[in-house]
């Protein structure tokens, strides 16, 4: 398997290479920086150099990658990283496919969302509907990009700190091989967006971890427009293979989406999400569990497994290049027996979380440059899970240059 990757990253490496005609070429600079409730600095600066050109009459090639410098727990770190690069062939008939590390989300976005490395295939059909299909393999995903934990070796896995000195063993995302197939609808009767998907996960580890969890996802979702509303229903159902629990097991996940474009002189939107995932009912009833973790909090790391949320969102462009984001989002505990989120409240006594406050703040004076200041409070008084926990707040500043 190493001299795998190795043969892999070297054909990545020597990749652009090759001379194309018609090429185009960018550098950019993302810097992001955060100081928490923790008292401890956070600094991230990524340098991502890109390179995109032309394939003949019907193909295109597009690479990119980074070298990012960090500091975090007071020490630095250099990592490397392949980005987004995949090769495109346009076919006759309206199909498409992509080859390499390209980019995938399941209609809900919660469930498996991120660059992979296979190869996807998509069609438009004469019914106006999209369908798709692609295969992925994750075990040559940097692991904090992939941010896949789903059992206990991931969570180890995903823990443990980069070292170069065992680049191998602790830099790659757990092996797992993602397949889905898709079908999307962008106007069914003229009214209802339909995207429909069925994803499945399969635990490539092997020997490195105490057992193998795979997993198939059912998932739709519907939108439908308004006048100046748009209402969104989506859910998934979820099928266990659990080599710990040695039996079949399902769990559920849902949510709700109302948005309101406001009939305001400024581009403004009022939106509020819900988003559930079952908890632990028995031994068939178990938590919800994604394949890759999304946190759905900006002060509160809290990942949709045994939790819920509900999110109350307001969004405004006040000038063409300034625009204002404000948030409030409550969690609650589907299973108290998880640890579905990061930090405190330590204790579980109720279900009841509590409520995070969230601003960000947006200014792109230009094109090529692009700086958010954001911060929020969570405050555990709020629920009843531990309402003597600290306050937790955080306050960050990201800065993004198009250099050339």
């Amino acid at each position: 398997m190493k001299n795998i990757q190795r043969a892999f990253i070297l054909i990545l490496i020597l990749l652009p290479a090759f001379s194309l005609s018609a090429m185009d070429t960018g550098l950019l600079l993302d810097q992001s920086g955060s100081y928490d409730y923790t008292e401890e600095l956070q600094y991230s600066g990524t340098l991502i150099p890109w390179f995109s050109s032309p394939v003949g009459k019907s193909s295109d090639l597009y690479i990119s990658a980074g070298i990012t410098a960090k500091y975090e727990l007071e020490e630095w770190k250099i990592v490397p990283e392949l980005l987004r690069t995949e090769f495109t062939v346009r076919m006759e008939e309206n199909g498409e496919i992509k080859i390499g590390r390209i980019p995938y989300a399941d209609p809900l976005g919660f469930i498996v969302s991120g660059l992979f490395d296979g190869v996807r295939y998509s069609r438009d059909m004469n019914d106006g509907s999209i369908f798709g299909i692609g295969m992925w393999y994750t075990g040559f995903l940097y692991k904090k990009s992939a941010y896949i934990t789903m059992n206990d070796a991931d969570e180890i896995n995903y823990g443990e700190s980069l070292d170069y000195n065992d680049f191998f063993g602790t830099y790659f995302a757990p092996r797992r091989l993602v397949v889905a197939l898709e079908w999307e609808h962008p106007g069914l009767q003229e009214v209802i967006r339909l995207n429909l998907a069925l994803v499945g996960q399969f635990d490539l580890s092997g020997n490195n971890s105490d057992y193998l969890y795979n997993s198939q996802y059912l998932i739709a979702k519907a939108a439908m427009p308004v006048s100046n509303f748009i209402f969104e229903l989506g859910g998934c159902a979820e099928l266990v293979q659990d080599e710990k629990a040695n039996k079949l097991q399902i769990a559920f996940a849902g949510e709700l989406g109302i948005g309101w474009f406001l009939p305001t002189q400024i581009y403004d939107r009022l939106s509020f999400l819900s988003r559930f995932s079952s908890g632990k009912a028995n031994d068939t009833i178990v938590a919800f569990n994604p394949i890759t973790t999304e946190t759905h909090g900006g002060v509160l790391i809290a990942k949709l497994r045994g939790i819920s949320m509900f999110r109350l969102d307001y969004t405004a462009r006040l000038h063409q290049s300034f625009s204002l984001n404000l948030q409030s989002s409550y969690f609650i505990l589907s299973d108290l027996s998880l640890e579905s989120f990061s930090g405190p409240p330590d204790g579980k006594n109720g279900h009841f979380l509590g409520n995070e406050f969230y601003g960000l703040l947006i200014w792109s004076p230009v094109s090529d440059i692009q700086i958010k200041a954001g911060g929020g409070v969570f405050l555990p008084s709020l629920g009843n899970a531990d309402k003597n926990a600290d306050t937790l707040w955080k306050v960050e500043l990201s800065v993004v240059l198009a250099l050339f």
